[in-house]
């Protein structure tokens, strides 16, 4: 009886000591792994582009991983400081007046470049807020990442009504990336304390991962010192 209750209690311990080091490990493996992928994907594209003198593959035997990723960083950091200074941005201007009489390719450039200034604008706040509102049914609560008021004619139509409505993004799980644009009536919006860092994990997890709740922990401190203040008396 003793030999059979301490092989279980080795073979748990075992298992123990496996899935901490998978909790470890998992996300170590993932993270390189989806790194390495990104400096491969990167360097895929902009190395062919690369004139043979100054690509290090060319006198190396092997080639060398990331120099197409800090060549495009370099690269896109020089158009921008290009861009603004009086040439650049006459040249910029020029070459979206070409693009603005392409039908269809003019439609896609604005609508990307909108995207972009949007959500990498310092002065934006996309995205700087979570919340929960009531979808897609009342009573079923769903989190949502506050993009901004809602503005154009959308807000112009809403207003006629009536609303004062906000736009926000009601992320899927476990892709956050994917979701639906929705405009809803600012009181119907609860506001979160959580950062959207928290929320996006809460998200991606399906609730698995949740953030500490600072009231709440702060309540159980003081039930705690209480309790021990009471058995000190």
């Amino acid at each position: 009886m003793y030999e059979k209750k301490t092989r279980l209690s080795a073979s748990t311990r075992v298992r123990n000591y496996f899935l901490t080091g998978l909790i470890i490990c998992a996300p170590l493996a993932i993270t390189a792994y989806l790194t390495w992928s990104f400096i491969k994907w990167v360097d895929g594209w902009v190395k062919p582009y690369l004139p043979a003198i100054y690509n290090p593959d060319t006198y190396l035997p092997f080639s060398v991983p990331g120099f197409g990723l800090v060549t495009a960083l370099v690269g896109i950091t020089l158009v921008g400081f290009l861009t603004a200074n009086l040439i650049g941005r006459t040249i910029l201007a020029y070459g979206e007046s070409i693009l603005n009489r392409m039908p269809l390719i003019r439609g896609v450039y604005k609508g990307l470049k909108q995207i972009f200034q949007t959500v990498l604008a310092e002065k934006s706040n996309s995205f700087n807020k979570a919340g929960l509102i009531e979808y897609p049914r009342k009573g079923i609560w769903s989190m949502v990442f506050l993009a901004t008021e809602t503005k154009g004619e959308v807000d112009s139509l809403l207003r006629e009504d009536g609303m004062d409505t906000l736009s926000v993004f009601l992320p899927t799980t476990p892709n956050p990336t994917s979701g639906f644009l929705l405009f809803v009536p600012r009181q119907d919006v609860i506001i979160l304390d959580m950062s959207v860092e928290e929320a996006a994990k809460l998200v991606i997890s399906a609730g698995l991962v949740a953030p500490e709740y600072q009231p709440k922990l702060a309540e159980l401190a003081d039930e705690a010192m209480q309790e021990t203040q009471d058995a000190a008396q």
